[in-house]
């Protein structure tokens, strides 16, 4: 039997597993910075789930089964789908807008690639009930917030982000056909990471013209970072420019929330589409400024999905930003440097003696709060000193028989060597029963 884990599944030693959690903490406090709730659903859903949202085509890439009842299952791929449902479930209860975010396993059966396993775990940040693009602004907001809060700066991360609503003005203003708008979506999703000539033929296979594909193409890029007016031309409808408008709200509303810095990351850019199919309004994704990894973050505007899935016609919008890409890129920047949690107290004695003395005073430091160890079996001083030092101990707390006899203890620090002695009940309730604790002795 193999000791490794599954192809494309992770072992989460104590060193991986606190990465995982420093992550996990982050988006936890940045979420409830902006109001949202935590929630959670099963991880196994019924397979129809999945396929009334994307298709048939997606059971390729699910976990799926049929369970001991008889029911088509898969473990999820994905949290909307859950989302939908839940809400759907208590719609008219909740109140509005639901803002609501967790964090879930999902299990993808697909090819393994840099920066994409057959798990991960997935921050899920969601908005349902409101349509305004002040509700857009405060999704990006968050999600640049939850960057910035790993310490990613401008020069790091980019924010890019488009309109659906500007983007399908703009191809009906170069008159391409509705029928060819999602072979055309497909193209742009692809702009940067194929050859221009590839693209000029994927979309004349689409029904444009060669030179109709070549001008779509020169113009996408021109709207890069600067905006869509600049590359609609004198031609643009009113249709184009009341879809910028929400553009410019969108951007103001970013800016009013994250300070006048956001224009030094948040960049807009036509060939954003998000490559699927639901989205209906602006979409955004963020990638590393050198773009040597997959998008550390996506999502959009998804008004028709609820609607679709759990009969609920409720305007919605989220993003997804997964542990995976994102813990490459703060490992990349030395950002990720957080090993297993640090020991507050080793209680160590130069006395077999004195082992009820140790094991009742790990037992005051714990109800206080602080994470304690001592040797298990009787060993010399100088061995566990070692095996303090070895767990990553902050303090050791030396107890010696004639110390011990006029209720004092010895503190020493471990990371400078400095000592002091303390009166042990004196020591204890200036400590207090806190919640939390820094772990700190003074």
């Amino acid at each position: 039997m193999s000791t490794g884990a599954l192809p494309g599944f992770r072992d989460f030693y104590p060193q991986e597993f606190a990465e995982r959690a420093h992550i996990a903490r982050v988006w936890r406090d940045v979420a409830r910075r902006y109001a949202f709730v935590e929630y959670d659903g099963p991880p196994l859903e019924p397979t129809e789930l999945y396929t009334k949202k994307s298709g048939e085509e997606i059971v390729g890439q699910l976990y799926n089964f049929t369970d001991k009842g008889g029911r088509a299952v898969a473990l999820r791929p994905e949290m909307t789908p859950t989302l939908a449902r839940m809400v759907a479930a208590r719609a008219s209860a909740l109140r509005k807008p639901v803002r609501w975010f967790s964090i879930p396993q999902l299990f993808r059966y697909e090819r393994q690639q840099r920066g994409r396993l057959r798990e991960h775990f997935q921050l899920n940040v969601d908005i349902v009930g409101e349509r305004d693009v002040s509700a857009d602004a405060e999704l990006v907001a968050c999600a640049a917030d939850m960057v910035r809060t790993f310490g990613l700066g401008p020069d790091d991360f980019v924010v890019r982000f488009s309109d659906r609503r500007v983007l399908n003005a703009f191809l009906a203003d170069l008159g391409v056909a509705q029928g060819t708008v999602p072979a055309v979506y497909a193209v742009l999703d692809k702009l940067d990471r194929q050859p221009a000539a590839v693209s000029v033929d994927r979309l004349t296979t689409a029904g444009l013209s060669p030179d109709a594909a070549r001008d779509l193409i020169a113009r996408v890029h021109a709207s890069k970072g600067r905006g869509p007016l600049g590359a609609l031309g004198p031609a643009a409808s009113a249709a184009s420019v009341e879809a910028w408008e929400t553009v410019e709200r969108y951007q103001t509303s970013v800016a009013a929330l994250l300070g006048g810095a956001a224009g030094d990351w948040l960049e807009f850019d036509l060939s954003i589409v998000r490559g699927l199919a639901y989205y209906t309004g602006i979409v955004f994704e963020i990638f590393d400024r050198g773009r040597e990894l997959r998008a550390v973050c996506g999502g959009g505007r998804y008004d028709g999905l609820l609607g679709a899935i759990g009969g609920v016609d409720l305007p919605a919008l989220g993003f997804g930003m997964g542990d995976v890409v994102l813990g490459e890129l703060l490992r990349a920047r030395g950002l990720l440097a957080h090993g297993a949690p640090m020991l507050d107290f080793w209680v160590a004695a130069d006395d077999p003696s004195l082992v009820p003395e140790v094991m009742a005073l790990a037992r005051e430091l714990r109800a206080r709060g602080r994470s304690v160890e001592y040797a298990l079996r009787p060993q010399a001083l100088a061995r566990q000193l070692k095996a303090a030092a070895a767990a990553g101990a902050r303090y050791i707390v030396i107890a010696r028989p004639a110390a011990v006899e006029a209720g004092e203890a010895t503190i020493r620090a471990l990371d400078d060597g400095s000592e002091e002695t303390v009166k042990i009940e004196e020591w204890l309730a200036g400590m207090g029963r806190p919640e939390t604790s820094t772990g700190r002795h003074g």
